[in-house]
């Protein structure tokens, strides 16, 4: 990905320098569809996913993860689950086999206020 000074330098030697966007290439070693990309948007744009992230292991049981972390809701705070429990729940109930990373990663995208131990 090509760093922001760069992309300032090329859009302001084009845009008030005048140089045409070829010679801009030339200049700056970059190929001239890319001069137009940077022409094109202020900043440089950020990745975009073009696919729903797909979880085939744990798809099935994000309604279950989801389940837990609702019951935990009316609970005290320390008798609530950590990742780690959720985990060992799924696997001892459900025969789920994934790392606890991963559960640990799912539950912080679901539940941003849950502890991750």
């Amino acid at each position: 990905m090509k760093r922001v000074e760069l992309y300032a330098r090329v859009r302001h030697a084009v845009m008030i320098d005048g140089l045409s966007q070829r010679e801009a290439a030339r200049c700056f070693g970059i190929d001239p569809r890319t001069v137009r990309k940077m022409l094109s948007y202020s900043i440089p744009p950020g990745y975009v996913r073009t696919r729903l992230l797909v979880r085939p292991k744990l798809d099935p049981f994000i309604g279950v993860i989801d389940r837990i972390l609702e019951e935990d809701k009316g609970r005290p705070k320390k008798q609530r689950h950590t990742s780690k429990r959720i985990f060992e729940r799924l696997r001892d109930e459900y025969g789920f086999a994934v790392s606890q990373p991963t559960i640990s990663y799912t539950v912080l995208d679901l539940c941003p206020c849950q502890p991750v131990t």
